[in-house]
């Protein structure tokens, strides 16, 4: 860093000279003032226009701020350019159901709903006829969605990744009965997994790390949204709201290894975790983290138990165990549509 001294060589003092020089430009207290006038009006006009920024910035931010508008437009223009198969898992919650089956409908992207049905007795005929007539009704007038039950003799979480027959889409959009994506943030995640369709793409980031413990033993720690927006960084996506390849149900019903589906089915819980650590572990890459704004409209899932965070750890443990590898790899890349105004992490 270099510094500037000024050093006056003209002499002595001489009231003949000071008047000769200020004959030709202003005093020096005259031009001090003048410059502290436009330092301070440079101020004034940055204060300014940060202020006519931040009123920009809010004033976009209003519709966001008055909660979910489930008619904004959809960005997929029709499904032929290449749509999704939303698959929703369910369990006794048909006013969620309804109200999901209709959402998404309603998104031109939507090539297909299925719904993976795990009670004992089948869905009534007045409930398929009633979810027929909504998605004839809530989605476009160029293209209708088929609609199917995939049913299923006994309740187990394995049951939302089972193969479906007769796909036309490779993307599968998988999701919980109580989670509405507008259909303009699931359009612009479509859009992002068909850039790296072997990889998950989806809205809840999830992370684990390891530890060690005082007794010298070496574990993973599983990491809900809190940590993951602490450390910056995630390596899940949960399949509650999230894009995959249909390859993947096949992998995961076919090919992972029985003690997985196993312990998912005895422990009620984690099936999320496993999908994740078999995308993962046939990539070698991380998942991509979509951020944008989802609903759940219901109170009543498991998440809301108070023991999940030590279950969720014991499962990641457990099934990394199993799995006989680790193959998460952490990220801190997230996508944002640039049309929308985001700034927080």
């Amino acid at each position: 860093m270099s510094t500037l001294i000024a050093i006056n060589c003209g002499g002595e003092y001489s009231p003949t000279k000071e008047k000769a020089s200020s004959r030709g430009g202003l005093s020096p207290l005259l031009h001090r003032r003048w410059r502290t006038l436009l330092v301070g009006a440079k101020y004034k006009l940055f204060l300014l226009l940060f202020l006519f920024t931040w009123l920009c910035f809010l004033s976009s931010k209003i519709p966001s701020l008055m909660g979910w508008n489930p008619h904004y437009p959809s960005s997929v223009s029709h499904p032929s350019r290449g749509g999704y198969t939303v698959v929703i898992n369910t369990l006794k919650r048909n006013t969620l159901l309804k109200q999901s089956v209709a959402h998404y409908a309603s998104c031109n992207g939507t090539d297909a709903i299925h719904v993976v049905w795990s009670e004992t007795d089948p869905p009534s005929q007045m409930l398929k006829d009633y979810l027929r007539k909504v998605v004839l009704k809530k989605s476009k007038a160029g293209h209708k969605p088929n609609f199917r039950f995939d049913l299923n003799k006994e309740d187990n979480l394995n049951n939302r990744f089972k193969p479906i027959q007769d796909l036309r889409t490779d993307a599968i959009f998988s999701v919980d009965d109580d989670v509405i994506v507008p259909c303009r943030t699931l359009d612009f995640a479509f859009t992002v997994w068909q850039t790296a369709p072997l990889t998950m793409v989806g809205f809840v980031p999830r992370m684990h790390w390891p530890y060690e413990e005082k007794n010298g033993l070496f574990h993973h720690r599983y990491g809900g949204w809190w940590p993951v927006w602490w450390k910056g960084t995630y390596n899940m996506v949960l399949s509650k709201a999230a894009f995959f390849h249909k390859k993947y149900l096949d992998l995961y019903t076919n090919k992972m290894p029985s003690p997985i589906h196993d312990y998912v089915s005895r422990e009620r819980n984690c099936e999320d975790i496993a999908m994740s650590l078999l995308v993962a572990n046939a990539t070698g890459a991380p998942p991509i983290w979509v951020k944008g704004k989802i609903y759940e409209i219901g109170s009543s899932g498991i998440s809301s138990l108070k023991s999940q965070s030590d279950k969720r750890n014991k499962c990641t443990n457990d099934l990394i165990s199993i799995f006989g590898t680790m193959p998460l790899v952490s990220t801190n890349v997230k996508v944002v549509d640039a049309t929308r105004h985001e700034w927080f992490w």
